[in-house]
């Protein structure tokens, strides 16, 4: 198992099927390479201070090692992002979150939030006038 280290593979994910947890959101999306499968981890700054996020950051790293490689599909690449939630969940309790996520079938999972294919785009809502009185 690899790491996601360039910007570019986050994205990528970003735009794929997720699960959500209270303690993190699982990104994943399907390779057409036979390449291992990678994981990234990622926290934003609305989550906490530089410690804090480390913190959330080696939990999720944790969970990822205590888990077993089967249950990771091959030619993948998976997306942990943090939430404050993980510094006070019990981590037994992410870890049985983590294998949930992971055998989410895909029906139940966000498919993405890429550039609409219809054309449209969604706009302000209609103005209404008040006559005065």
């Amino acid at each position: 198992m690899d790491r996601l280290r360039q910007r570019a593979d986050f994205l990528a994910v970003a735009n794929g099927a997720r699960a959500n947890s209270p303690a993190f959101v699982l990104q994943s999306r399907r390779r057409d390479d036979s390449g291992p499968v990678r994981i990234g981890f990622t926290v934003t700054k609305k989550n906490g201070n530089a410690p804090e996020r480390n913190r959330i950051r080696r939990r999720l790293r944790e969970l990822v090692k205590r888990l077993d490689p089967v249950s990771m599909q091959p030619h993948h690449d998976y997306v942990l992002v943090g939430r404050r939630d993980a510094l006070s969940r019990d981590f037994a309790a992410m870890l049985d979150d983590l294998r949930i996520a992971f055998t989410k079938p895909a029906r139940h999972t966000h498919k993405g939030r890429g550039p609409r294919t219809d054309g449209s785009r969604p706009g302000p809502a209609p103005a209404t006038s008040r006559k005065p009185d």
